[in-house]
Order: C-alpha cells, then structure tokens, then sequence
C-alpha cells in the first residue's frame, strides 16, 4: 500500500485488510514522504498487529517508486496491491487465494466503484481470462484487485512512470504466462475521485500511449489502433452496454 497525506483515508483500507477472513497476511504500508500525520495513524495500528508494517521513503517518489519498495521487501508468496483510498471485501484474499492455488498464477477481481461521499457508483465486472494482445485494447484489471506469484515470475516491479505504472507490469507479467484470470465477483472498493488524474480521460489516454510506445515498443499504428480500442470500447460500454455484453466488451458482475 503506497501512502502519501491520506491521513483522512487510510485508515479504512488497513482496516479491510485486518478484517480479511484469510488471516495469514502482511501488510506492507510504504509510506512516500507524508507531510501530514498518515504515518502516525498505520503506526499506530502496526503496534498492535504485528502483521503490518510500515516502510518510509526519505523523498516522495510516486506510486511506483513505494510499491516497488514494497514488492522487494515483501516475504509472502502471493503480491497483492492496495491503494490507500480502496478496501477489499472480507473474503478477497480468500477467494483469491484459491483460485491461485489451483494453479493461477496472475489473477485479478471484479469491483465496486464509490464516490469520495460514500455513494455506490457501478460494479465493473471481469472477464474469465485476459491475455496479453486484449489487454492492449482493454485494461480490465484494477491495481487494487491483481495478484500475482512470486514463485513463478519471481518479484517484478513495476515500470517507474508517473502513471499507469501498474498497467505496465500487467503487460510485463502476460509477456511471461498466457492469461490471467478473472474472479468475477466484487471483492474490491473503489474510491473514483474527481480531479484524479485517472479520472481525467485525455491525461489517462496520454500515459497509455507511453505505455504503448516507451514500454511496449509498440509502432504508432499498433498504438493508434489499441488506444482507439481502449477509449471505443469504454464509450461503447458507456452509452450503449446492451451491444457491449454482445460484443464481450462489458462484464456483469456474476456474470
């Protein structure tokens, strides 16, 4: 969990991970040069629970930079990830858990969306599998759902890019395995907050292009073709989800 001034936030998605029915866990809150008392806050709780622990960054380096601090200090099997403004439903891990163990090896959740009062927004349901020419032209995998295992890819980290960071090592991973698989049910809280960068459409369409180009080594054609997939098919999902279910674009949660 990166962790940056959301002392009004944090707390909640700790306690989602406290409160999991799958108790053999650790949490890893890395915190990215706080100015505000965020720290004071997980210290507190990481007193009392020995399965917490906190890491601090001399200088604020972004999301990559605390979540790849994370992922090397990390000395479970499984790599889950959690922003600090999102919760996991109380059974995640152990759902997830399962399905890994059946021989998974990169899977990821549906999810709840919520607005910063509170209010349930949309379920975004997954697909069974993605592989990697799909997930080009649609990312389907919320940072805060995926998991992957160290036994097989080892530890990967993330691309050190301001944004987007996360889709990157998504497409690292499906270089290395086939599909991931998707557990359709909703066992991750999203918080969309206005004035996010992942909230701005044509900022999040410019990272993805980086992605494309500076990651991938994808040619401006291929590029220009799966950006166009991305931001079609989230306009057909949009404003016309009936022919999105046609066209497997879009994914009732349970369904």
């Amino acid at each position: 969990m990166p962790l940056h001034n959301a002392a009004d936030r944090v707390m909640e998605g700790v306690r989602s991970v406290q409160g999991q029915s799958l108790a053999d866990w650790e949490l890893l809150v890395v915190d990215d040069a706080s100015t505000d008392d965020s720290v004071a806050r997980v210290e507190a709780l990481a007193a009392e629970d020995a399965r917490i622990r906190v890491l601090r960054l001399e200088c604020n380096g972004g999301p990559a930079v605390a979540r790849n601090a994370g992922i090397r200090e990390a000395r479970g099997r499984y790599i889950a990830f959690l922003d600090s403004d999102d919760g996991w439903a109380p059974d995640k891990l152990a759902r997830q858990v399962a399905l890994m163990e059946r021989g998974v090896v990169f899977s990821f959740t549906a999810m709840e969306r919520f607005d910063e009062q509170g209010r349930r927004l949309s379920a975004a349901g997954v697909p069974e599998r993605v592989g990697y020419g799909e997930l080009l032209k649609t990312n389907y995998i919320g940072c805060s759902t995926a998991m992957y295992d160290t036994r097989f890819f080892g530890k990967v980290e993330m691309p050190l890019m301001d944004r987007r960071q996360d889709y990157g090592l998504w497409l690292r991973l499906l270089k290395q395995v086939e599909f991931a698989y998707g557990l359709n049910e909703p066992l991750v809280r999203y918080t969309v907050r206005s004035g996010s960068v992942s909230s701005n459409k044509l900022t999040t369409a410019g990272y993805t292009w980086r992605v494309y180009r500076e990651l991938e080594g994808l040619s401006r054609v291929r590029s220009a073709y799966c950006l166009a997939h991305q931001t079609g098919r989230a306009a057909v999902r949009n404003q016309l989800p009936r022919l999105a279910r046609r066209l497997g674009w879009l994914h009732p949660v349970g369904g």
